[in-house]
């Protein structure tokens, strides 16, 4: 059923007052007065920004613009990631930006102190500073800081937005986003990509935990205390320039596909995605980061296409109607997704209203083709210069032009700037939402025997979730993360080690030996797209994490109550878990600060609460594994456990068993098993043979594998760092291989075909052989049909494999290519699809020798 503002509105403000008395609730007040003071929106309000244009500056502005060649102008547009650009480049191409992408630092040094980091800024604003222009500009480097300095070796990492919703305390996000602003400028960094406010409404979505809440009213409510604790007075030491990300709707896109489409009525991007953008635009927020997302007004029969393209919505909407005089960024090659357009060439995203492009690799080529656009008249000069005076207001405003470098900072390479345990472990309390505690199993006492099990109770990757150290989160070991405490360490500080014996799985362990058990369990790292559920799975954990089942089965029903602490970046379909503990806690992505959920687990040593739970659900949790979208207004509202829900230590209520059964073959209609690609990466692990080497290639998508005769390494073929390069120079495999053999499912099966996108770099000088379970196809010639070509889709149909003698009843090695010679491209997208054999562009199996 079609949810309108007013419908939605009035639906909320009735829900906050059932939610009051139902078990453990509680009504905050910008649930009832948001409904009350805010009538639905029908068009874009012009927003009145707190800071203020100066007319001094304005001046002063033009007079640089208007002394600037177009080259100068075109460099400061352009944003090249550090990997790929020297100081040196800097000066030479009068750059206006650098940014790290996630996993990326000073000389590729993971453990770069802040010291390093600085000195690195310092190099880039003097290359900056010392141009043959009229007016040096500035450089201004930008970092993705999610949850705390969250890139950097030894910083404080909060616990990421969807905890922060339920914590309920916008005092807290002012003061956390003080703390962040503070652990950047210490790297000598002075802009910072964040808050993101988007108002997620399908929990599929990989970036789920990026969000506040599915209500917009605690996104609204966060807004502006975020971008003021960044920003400050934008001039301070302690002060960085803030990002509203991502314009607009990335939220909602259909069956929460990453940068796929949202549907959403004009009237429902206004009063529900868009809710956190005027506070943030009230605050002063200084830059927008444009969405990768498309939004098709399906009922207004407006399709705007890709935000980076849309000048309805950067240029009419942002700009001119909201009146926002700061400076557009697009997102990581984004313009590359722009109908026309390639990751270095894409005047209809500038003409759009994008002032600043990202363009980490190819910004060479970027500027030399978006100067070539100007003088063709493709792009107006009129617009360029428009993109350059909102840079140097910004710049401006910062305080950029003040003549500090970045070692001049106040907290410039201060490693211990880079730290605020005390509040990050506040966060981890408040953030905590006791979902069951039948019996009154917490808290627990101090001076008992406690038995903690689980793979995340001491694994700091898990605990902190994607976007720490590396973009995915992954690859990360608990010695990465210098400053923090595991949970595991903080039971043990809250109940002596002694008293304290930890098993992963629980194996051999007699329960009986213990007073209690804690069970932590949840989600492993993922950002975006790799996060995304897709239609062939579910939000059932136990699918994704069968571990996490047979860990709590070991334990459960001996005796002994269970206490399960679940980590995870999202609500899941947790039923038959919920059914084997006596108390269940949601603890989110807590961050680096593990003691914070000892705080609440157990009492003071004289026998009081310690601290209760106070966290709120800002997101609705499923009752069934396909509930998804699940959003508070919704007509035919039926969660398992209501948005606001939340139990205290004083709540009597109690969660009897649940239904815990869930569909076979996932939730959506698909016919695609995914092998290496964003919706399943976990179930097919990558390897790479090479002269009687076998490597994994695991999860860090930074590492590089140099082999005796093949290279691997991350590429892009659709999305950011979605692929696998090998460059061959002798005899190779690369394959995907399952912990065992599983049954091909039944909708991918008829008429068959492996698929994978792929771009040859150059063509094979040997064979080239792709095979399922170890029958070989020679597709050497397929592949030297593509050589040169940009991205292509590659089918070949099962039968072709099973006419060779492939049994397929039982598949664990679903992929594999081998090449015996030099050879180079790029794979990706790599999956069994259903009927995919009929398709038109289909091999056939006469194309194979």
């Amino acid at each position: 059923m079609k949810t309108t503002p007013h419908n939605y509105l009035m639906r909320r403000a009735v829900l906050a007052a059932t939610l009051a008395l139902s078990a453990g609730a509680v009504v905050t007040a910008t649930a009832s007065a948001y409904a009350a003071a805010n009538a639905p929106l029908k068009d874009w309000p012009h927003i009145t920004s707190a800071v203020k244009q100066d007319k001094a500056m304005e001046a002063r502005i033009a007079q640089i613009v208007a002394g600037m060649t177009l080259a100068q102008k075109v460099g400061q547009i352009t944003q090249p990631e550090i990997k790929f650009i020297t100081p040196e480049q800097v000066r030479e191409y009068y750059i206006g930006s650098v940014l790290n992408g996630g996993g990326s630092w000073p000389q590729g040094n993971k453990y770069a102190t802040a010291a390093d980091w600085v000195k690195l800024a310092d190099a880039y604003y003097d290359a900056s500073m010392s141009t043959d222009m009229k007016v040096q500009i500035p450089v201004i480097w930008g970092i993705d800081a999610m949850h705390g300095n969250s890139n950097m070796y030894g910083a404080t990492l909060f616990p990421h937005n969807i905890g922060l919703g339920a914590a309920r305390d916008k005092k807290l996000i002012g003061e956390m986003a003080q703390a962040v602003a503070k652990a950047v400028r210490a790297t000598g960094i002075d802009w910072v990509f964040a808050p993101t406010l988007a108002v997620v409404r399908d929990d599929r979505w990989g970036r789920t935990y990026e969000s506040f809440s599915e209500d917009p009213a605690i996104v609204k409510d966060y807004a502006a205390a975020y971008v003021q604790g960044l920003q400050g007075d934008l001039t301070s030491d302690n002060t960085v320039v803030a990002t509203a990300k991502h314009f607009i709707g990335d939220g909602g896109t259909a069956e929460g596909k990453d940068r796929g489409v949202n549907r959403a009525s004009k009237a429902d991007m206004l009063n529900i995605h868009a809710q956190g953008y005027y506070p943030a635009l009230q605050a002063g927020v200084q830059t927008v980061m444009a969405s990768f997302n498309s939004w098709n007004d399906v009922d207004g029969g407006v399709d705007y296409g890709k935000m980076h393209g849309s000048k309805a919505l950067l240029t009419d909407a942002l700009k001119t109607k909201m009146g926002f005089d700061g400076l557009i960024v697009s997102d990581w090659n984004a313009i590359d997704e722009v109908p026309g357009c390639t990751v270095d060439s894409c005047p209809a995203s500038i003409n759009a209203g994008v002032d600043m492009v990202m363009v980490p690799e190819h910004w060479k080529t970027f500027i030399a083709n978006t100067i070539a656009q100007v003088e063709k008249g493709q792009i107006p000069m009129a617009r360029i210069d428009d993109a350059v005076t909102r840079i140097l207001r910004v710049k401006l405003r910062a305080g950029l032009f003040d003549g500090k470098k970045p070692s001049q900072n106040a907290f410039a390479g201060k490693q211990e700037a880079l730290q605020a345990r005390a509040l990050a472990r506040q966060a981890v309390r408040e953030s905590l939402v006791l979902l069951k505690n039948n019996g009154g199993v917490l808290p627990l006492a101090r001076g008992k025997k406690v038995l903690v099990v689980g793979k995340s109770a001491d694994n700091l990757a898990n605990q902190s979730g994607g976007w720490s150290l590396t973009w995915q989160g992954t690859d990360n070991k608990n010695s990465d993360y210098a400053v923090s405490d595991s949970i595991l360490a903080g039971i043990q500080d809250a109940v002596g080690k002694a008293n304290v014996t930890f098993s992963e799985n629980a194996a051999g362990v007699d329960v009986a030996q213990f007073d209690a058990v804690i069970a932590v369990i949840g989600e492993t790292p993922y950002a975006e797209g790799d996060g995304d559920i897709g239609p062939s799975g579910t939000l059932r954990l136990s699918g994704r994490h069968p571990e996490d089942l047979a860990v709590l089965q070991a334990v459960a029903g001996k005796g002994k109550p269970v206490v399960t602490v679940l980590m995870s970046g999202r609500p899941m379909y947790v039923n038959d878990l919920l059914n084997l503990s006596d108390s269940f806690v949601a603890a989110w992505l807590p961050g680096t600060e593990g003691k914070g959920v000892a705080d609440v687990l157990f009492r003071k040593a004289d026998g009081k609460v310690n601290a209760d739970f106070r966290g709120k659900l800002s997101f609705s949790w499923p009752k069934s594994a396909c509930q998804s979208p699940l959003n508070v207004g919704d007509a035919k509202y039926d969660p398992l456990f209501k948005f606001g829900y939340g139990l205290t230590y004083q709540s009597k209520a109690s969660v009897p068993q649940l239904d815990a059964s869930y569909p076979a073959g996932g939730c959506g209609k698909t016919t695609a098993m995914p092998i290496y690609a964003p919706a399943d990466r976990s179930t097919y692990a990558l390897y790479v043979s090479s002269a009687g080497q076998r490597v994994a290639l695991g999860a860090d998508l930074n590492t590089v594998f140099n082999l005796p005769t093949v290279k691997v390494e991350t590429a892009q073929v659709n999305t950011q760092q979605d692929a696998k390069r090998l460059t061959w120079t002798g005899a190779a495999k690369l394959e995907a291989q399952a912990a065992k053999a599983a049954p091909l499912p039944a909708y991918a099966s008829q008429d068959a075909a492996l698929q994978f996108d792929v771009i040859v770099a150059s063509a094979p000088q040997g064979k080239v052989a792709v095979g399922v379970d170890g029958t070989e196809l020679d597709a050497s010639a397929v592949f030297q049909r593509l050589a040169g070509k940009e991205k292509q889709t590659v089918k070949m149909p099962l039968a072709c494999f099973s006419a060779r003698g492939a049994a397929l009843t039982a598949i664990s090695v679903p992929f594999s290519v081998a090449a015996d010679a030099a050879f180079s491209a790029s794979f990706a997208n790599v999956q069994i699809v259903g009927g995919a054999a009929k398709d038109a562009d289909a091999l056939k199996c006469g194309d194979f020798k």
